[in-house]
C-alpha cells in the first residue's frame, strides 16, 4: 500500500485553494489526512474564520474513518440521524458527516487518505477538495 506523502498533501491543498479562488467562493480551510486520520498538512487562507480547520478536519476525518465520501455520509445521516450523532459522539467530536470532503485514492484503489474543506458550500468545499487531489495525481472519491 503507498502512503500520502506531505508533497502530495500540499500540493492539494495548494490546487484546491487555487480552485477556489477560481470558483471566487469565501475563504476556505483545507486539511489533508492519511488514512489513520492523522493531519498530514492544513492551511486556513486569509480571511477564513476559526472554525474553518475544525470543520474541514471533521469532514475528512468522517470520510477516512468510514471509507466513504462524506457526500455518501450526509445521505446515510439524513436516514439514521441517531446513529450518526452517536458515532460523532464516539469519536468526541471529531466526526462530521457533511458534504465538503474527498477520499484519496491511489492508482489501485486503495484509500490512502481524505481531504477535507470548510469555506464555501459543501458542493463548493468537495469541488475543490477533489480538484486538488487530482491534480496531485490521485483519485478522488466524492460519489455519493
Amino acid at each position: 500500500m503507498s502512503r500520502l506523502t506531505l508533497k502530495q498533501a500540499n500540493t492539494i491543498i495548494e490546487k484546491a485553494l487555487a480552485k477556489a479562488r477560481e470558483m471566487k467562493i469565501k475563504p476556505l480551510g483545507v486539511v489533508v489526512l492519511d488514512a489513520s486520520g492523522h493531519i498530514v498538512s492544513a492551511q486556513r487562507e486569509d480571511g477564513a474564520s476559526m472554525f474553518r480547520l475544525d470543520v474541514a478536519q471533521g469532514k475528512a476525518w468522517a470520510s477516512v474513518a468510514m471509507g466513504a465520501s462524506s457526500r455518501a455520509l450526509a445521505k446515510r445521516a439524513k436516514d439514521n440521524p441517531n446513529f450518526f450523532v452517536t458515532l460523532a459522539t464516539t469519536a468526541h467530536g471529531k466526526f462530521l458527516p457533511q458534504t465538503g470532503a474527498a477520499l484519496i485514492k491511489n492508482a489501485q484503489g486503495e484509500i490512502i487518505g481524505a481531504a477535507g474543506a470548510s469555506g464555501g458550500t459543501g458542493e463548493e468545499d468537495e469541488a475543490c477538495c477533489a480538484h486538488g487531489i487530482e491534480q496531485a495525481g490521485l483519485v478522488a472519491d466524492a460519489s455519493a
